[in-house]
């Protein structure tokens, strides 16, 4: 039986890295056909009478670790110096404004339906108005450079307003000067944690000479986040800044700090350090996807009591997103397909206090609004091979 296991794990990953290969070419996010291939592999398991675990406890974890491994792999990537100004400031409004009114919206909809309290129904409301990095980031790859910065930008700034938001709303019973205030000392600590856990990593991978180090700073990266987040500290920016500082410690060089971190030994370094951290994204990555795949269940897939408010949702998701694109004069086409619910969402609504759930915001809601999200994101990419080749 372990044999067995052992060889449906390794054959499902090797699919997996068939998917993400061949993505380019067939212009299908591997997201939907691990998803797709989950889900395959349940129904297979039920028809031959393979009793497995209940590995839904697992989901959060990997969810978790896949999240951090995917903003520090989209960060380390990011180029920042003065000329990305413009781009980070557009892709923050971008992230906030459709996070705060979609979330407003969706509240009120289900403080009314659900027959609730504005404070729980937010609660409910704003994991569906945060982009999933995780699903956005390696399903734009084969768009341009400046359209891969933006979506990096947008979507890792998405998680982080979603989770701050969410964190705000969920630990605080009044919104109250107080509670501000709380909220302005847990972001002074996590910058401070930030400074100093990232100059020591950086320390550490620029000055070890052990033959084993790369997979100890991602190990100590992850230690960080969980203990911010445990302590409800928005431990994703130390995530971005982390990646961004080292991606950029060349730009810093002139600083006599960062000289003695030697920058061109550490850039050859980071670039060492990356491609590991993008073989761990995509081990993680696909694990998750796949086991979320399979843990769905075909009758809140096809739950037809919420199929409308999924398409009520997913209405309201790309009408804030166009509009909030052609303010900040950004192209619609392809990016504002580009939107899809997944890993964050998931994350958010398994965190949702039992005595703040509402009956509305089911699993079946959730499932579905990641579903289309995904198909409308997988169409829109596929259409956009034309609009790339011209550019």
């Amino acid at each position: 039986m372990t044999a067995t296991i052992i060889i449906a794990l390794c054959l499902l990953l090797l699919v997996a890295y068939v998917f993400d290969v061949s993505a380019s070419k067939t212009k299908v996010p591997a997201v939907i056909l691990l998803l797709i291939s989950g889900w395959a592999v349940k129904q297979l398991a039920t028809w031959w009478g393979v009793s497995l675990p209940n590995l839904s406890a697992v989901l959060p974890i990997l969810g978790t670790i896949g999240l951090i491994l995917i903003v520090l792999e989209g960060a380390l990537e990011l180029e920042f110096n003065a000329s990305k100004t413009g781009i980070l400031l557009q892709s923050t409004v971008v992230a906030l404004v459709p996070i705060l009114a979609l979330s407003a919206g969706l509240a009120a909809a289900f403080q009314y339906f659900g027959n609730t309290s504005f404070k729980t129904a937010l609660t409910n409301a704003i994991p569906f108005a945060v982009i999933s990095s995780a699903i956005a980031i390696p399903s734009v790859q084969r768009l341009g450079k400046q359209q891969r910065e933006f979506v990096t930008y947008e979507t890792s700034l998405s998680d982080i307003f979603g989770v701050i938001l969410f964190n705000f709303v969920t630990l605080n019973d009044e919104v109250s000067a107080g509670s501000f205030g709380y909220f302005v000392v847990e972001l002074v600590i996590t910058l401070f944690i930030t400074i100093v856990a990232t100059l020591a990593l950086a320390f550490l991978l620029a000055k070890s000479k052990h033959p084993i180090k790369f997979l100890p700073i991602i190990i100590m990266v992850v230690l960080v986040y969980a203990v911010t987040k445990l302590y409800h500290l928005p431990g994703l920016i130390f995530i971005l800044l982390f990646g961004l500082f080292l991606g950029n410690v060349q730009e810093l060089s002139q600083f006599s700090l960062i000289q003695k971190l030697q920058p061109e030994t550490l850039h050859k370094e980071v670039h060492k350090f990356t491609e590991l951290t993008k073989e761990i994204a995509f081990l993680v990555r696909s694990s998750f996807f796949l086991l979320f795949g399979f843990l769905i269940k075909t009758e809140e897939l096809l739950d037809t009591s919420t199929m409308l408010w999924a398409v009520g949702v997913v209405a309201g998701i790309f009408a804030i997103r166009a509009l909030t694109l052609l303010v900040c004069k950004q192209k619609l086409f392809p990016i504002l397909f580009v939107a899809p619910r997944g890993l964050i969402t998931i994350l958010l609504f398994l965190s949702i206090p039992l005595e703040q759930s509402v009956s509305v915001a089911n699993n079946s809601l959730v499932i579905q609004v990641i579903a289309i999200t995904a198909f409308i994101m997988m169409f829109g990419l596929m259409g956009a091979k034309t609009a790339v080749e011209k550019t």
